[in-house]
């Protein structure tokens, strides 16, 4: 499909959507790397954050599921529901990250308690989604700006990237709750 004309309103503020692009992608990681050493604050609260795993989960579980539809969509040439599974990816993903935030915000972290082959099995799969999670950040919001600019070659091109690095992401959160989900203090 060749280049369309790109979407100039778009295209003369892509200057500053990249940089608040950058900006995110090392706020981020910066954050949640903060959050790993950090203790949580005493703050009594109704809230049950016991929940918020199984949720973020849920939201990874449905993000796979929709970039696999994604990827079909568009493979039929189906544009519209191509983009809807892929916005509402993006919403999820946002939802999860902001959660995820507030989760480790106010909790104390889990420890793994697997042993022998399985724990190393589980920190292998921990280890490169939490390598991958800070990598796809910027590649997914790249991906998204080159579609909404209209550069559709440079958004195909990125998005052969993106698309895999963003499902194993997707689904290695999944396995890492399912990993560890035995260990939380309910």
């Amino acid at each position: 499909m060749p280049e369309t004309t790109p979407n100039n309103t778009f295209v003369s503020s892509e200057q500053l959507w990249a940089k608040i692009i950058v900006a995110i992608s090392v706020t981020v990681p910066i954050l949640v790397t903060i959050l790993a050493y950090v203790s949580p604050p005493d703050i009594k609260t109704s809230f049950d954050f016991s929940i918020l795993p199984l949720f973020h989960a849920i939201l990874n579980g449905s993000v796979s599921v929709l970039l696999m539809f994604s990827f079909y969509f568009i493979k039929q040439k189906n544009i519209q529901a191509h983009r809807f599974c892929n916005l509402t990816a993006l919403c999820f993903s946002a939802i999860f990250l902001v959660s995820y935030v507030t989760y480790h915000t106010f909790t104390e972290p889990t420890k793994y308690g697997g042993e022998g082959l399985m724990r190393s099995i589980y920190y292998f799969i921990l280890l490169t989604h939490v390598v991958l999670a800070a990598l796809i950040l910027p590649l997914i919001l790249f991906t998204f700006l080159r579609a909404f600019s209209g550069r559709f070659d440079a958004h195909r091109k990125l998005a052969r990237w993106t698309f895999p690095l963003w499902l194993y992401v997707s689904v290695t959160g999944v396995i890492v709750y399912l990993m560890i989900s035995p260990y939380y203090i309910h």
